[in-house]
């Protein structure tokens, strides 16, 4: 009896893992679709003579993705409303908004700091690639809605979403370069 409890609290972190960042987890690859357009830096270079962020950064893409961050939040907002499930944090406008400027935030950061690097667009580097949303979306809402945070993401919950976020990225690369919307499998 003990390990089907823990299987299913188990299984019910997952879920709250993902149910959490789906707000965070959908506004870049549709940024990746939909882009396009006049870039962020607007071509600008910074002193040290790169881009500041690059052609990949658009307003067009950054809009739009935050956007359909924000539209799944409010579908998941109307789906708790019919009644709350056990174990699954509820979201309110102020988490889903932050968590969807957040996830593109920190990967505009990411891009920042990576053409510092040196680093071109679409080349790899593993660890920053993979949780430069995460690190964006929670860090929006420690600042801006900490209560929240805390109320909706426990350890178990924090971990899971370490576990999957590399995992769902790499998934929705695979996809994208198979559809041709990226030009690289990372």
């Amino acid at each position: 009896m003990d390990t089907i409890i823990n299987i299913e609290y188990y299984f019910i972190a997952i879920f709250a893992a993902l149910w959490i960042m789906l707000p965070a987890y959908v506004p870049n690859p549709i940024a990746a679709l939909c882009g396009g357009g006049t870039p962020i830096d607007r071509g600008r270079t910074y002193p040290d003579g790169r881009r500041i962020l690059g052609d990949g950064k658009t307003f067009r893409g950054f809009i739009i993705g935050i956007g359909s961050g924000i539209l799944v939040g409010m579908i998941q907002i109307t789906i708790q409303s019919g009644g709350g499930w056990s174990g699954i944090p509820d979201h309110t406008p102020l988490s889903i908004t932050l968590l969807s400027i957040g996830a593109l935030s920190g990967d505009l950061a990411k891009s920042f700091i990576k053409r510092r690097l040196g680093k071109e667009r679409g080349e790899r580097w593993n660890i920053a690639d993979q949780y430069d949303l995460v690190a964006g979306a929670l860090l929006l809402n420690v600042v801006f809605n900490l209560n929240w945070l805390i109320s909706a993401v426990s350890l178990i919950i924090f971990l899971w979403i370490l576990i999957l976020t590399p995992f769902l990225h790499y998934i929705m690369n695979i996809i994208g370069y198979l559809t041709g919307i990226k030009d690289v499998p990372w």
